[in-house]
């Protein structure tokens, strides 16, 4: 599938650092990163332009796609929570959700949605800090992906523990009528998203989103907005591809992250990522 320029494309000139996220944009289905992607992505920063992945994983989930690109850059991870160095394992900037609002957000989604489960992100000083659980969740929490690596905790445990994201898990419901339900029930307590349709909907601190987690990276390269081409392919995406110079939504994208970019590539089976690096690199 080629590329083709969307409604509101801009074309731009080379870009100063390119993000993406990962799941469903720089994987391919088989959740590896292609060779055609990594030589794309390698090319790049062979010529001095940061590459940054930007996704909603925790950062002790980066190893993986750290080792198929053969080189650790910078991450935003936890749509925009954290910002993680791969290269040296160092959380550099985290921004949490307070126990008390926890609290709260878990009595809004209790009784919006009865028999919901609740689980919470939390990170330390590197990926795989120990000091305490990452990933806990509450008894019976029904889990979105395989070979979940949780610890099981009480309901209060979960919530007593200032968290980079809280999960909320209802697999009878879509996510996106979720956030429909909550949304307005929340306004501005937390910024909430999803990047799975699958009953699983992911609430942050205000304000962050993978957007401003990138903005903070950036900040630090000293590389403006407009110089950035990010891609992405879900909800938790649409606020980075709204900011960047070029938004970039794969083939395979959700209609919100389609809507919200410049131009919409192939899917990520077919080296959507590469094919427009592969424009200037």
């Amino acid at each position: 599938m080629p590329v083709t320029s969307g409604p509101q494309s801009r074309p731009a000139g080379k870009p100063r650092l390119v993000a993406s996220d990962v799941d469903g944009t720089l994987l391919d289905h088989t959740d590896r990163v292609s060779e055609r992607t990594r030589r794309a992505v390698l090319t790049l920063v062979g010529e001095g332009t940061p590459f940054v992945l930007s996704t909603g994983r925790p950062p002790r989930w980066i190893a993986p796609v750290v080792d198929d690109l053969g080189f650790a850059p910078m991450c935003v991870c936890a749509n925009g929570a954290v910002i993680y160095d791969a290269a040296t394992d160092r959380i550099l900037d985290a921004e949490v959700l307070a126990s008390d609002t926890l609290h709260w957000l878990a009595d809004i989604a209790y009784r919006a949605m009865p028999g919901c489960g609740l689980a919470a992100e939390r990170v330390g000083a590197t990926a795989h800090d120990a000091a305490t659980p990452q990933f806990v969740s509450s008894p019976g929490y029904e889990h979105a992906w395989l070979n979940p690596d949780n610890t099981e905790v009480s309901q209060y445990e979960v919530l007593d523990v200032p968290a980079v994201k809280l999960l909320i898990r209802m697999s009878s419901m879509s996510s996106g009528d979720m956030v429909a339900a909550l949304a307005p029930l929340i306004g501005d307590r937390a910024d909430l998203t999803y990047s799975t349709d699958n009953g699983l909907i992911e609430l942050s601190a205000p304000g962050v989103t993978k957007a401003s987690g990138l903005e903070i990276v950036a900040d630090r390269l000293g590389v403006a907005a407009a110089d950035i081409a990010a891609f992405g392919d879900m909800p938790n995406d649409v606020p980075m591809l709204k900011m960047v110079g070029l938004g970039v939504a794969m083939g395979n994208a959700h209609h919100a992250a389609i809507a919200a970019a410049d131009e919409v590539t192939s899917s990520n089976a077919d080296d959507g990522v590469a094919r427009v690096l592969e424009r200037w690199w």
